[in-house]
């Protein structure tokens, strides 16, 4: 009961984060989440929609060669693209959320990180880049951070020009504190290791 429970939660505080606090800015996250937000930034798609779409060829991988991979972030890619997308009404009602634009990065990001590592410590995940990553790392003993750091920062580039310069700066905040959030949810303090 406790990873279903962690990882419907961990979903709804990324929804929020996701809608209440980043895209009324204007905010890019990295990784899938982030080419979801592009894409919707473009031309309207839904983000959870898109995130899901463009996670299928890393989900057919995953099942040839990493079933494991496949089993324990499928769910979690599926019901939180499916709260992206459920709690989009946060966007047209943020006037709740109404912050300057640095807390409003600072809380998003807060939000998504206790998300993703919320889902992190149960063993699942959203699926998408961060799932690419672990394969790169299984194949390459890369550490999986700096890989995962490297393509969120690919993604960022990616949508500088949708976002531009102000918001770009406040995606890299809103970034780095998703980082650091998500490692410290994912740290096993009586371990000292990161999940």
């Amino acid at each position: 009961m406790k990873k279903p429970l962690a990882i419907l939660f961990g979903s709804i505080l990324l929804g929020i984060g996701i809608n209440g606090f980043l895209v009324p800015y204007h905010l890019l996250d990295g990784g899938m989440i982030g080419i979801g937000l592009i894409v919707k930034y473009l031309w309207g798609i839904k983000a959870g929609l898109t995130i899901i779409a463009l996670s299928i060829p890393i989900y057919i991988i995953a099942w040839f060669y990493f079933r494991n991979y496949f089993y324990s972030s499928l769910h979690g890619l599926l019901i939180s693209s499916f709260f992206i997308d459920i709690l989009a009404p946060f966007r047209e009602n943020s006037l709740v959320f109404t912050m300057p634009i640095l807390s409003g990065s600072i809380v998003g990001g807060i939000l998504v990180g206790l998300g993703i590592g919320l889902m992190l410590r149960v063993g699942s995940s959203t699926g998408g880049t961060d799932l690419l990553a672990q394969f790169i790392s299984k194949v390459t003993n890369y550490n999986v951070g700096i890989i995962i750091f490297i393509i969120d920062g690919f993604v960022l580039l990616l949508g500088s020009k949708t976002v531009g310069t102000e918001s770009l700066v406040y995606s890299i905040i809103a970034v780095t504190v998703i980082g650091f959030t998500t490692t410290a949810i994912t740290i096993d303090k009586e371990h000292e290791r990161v999940y």
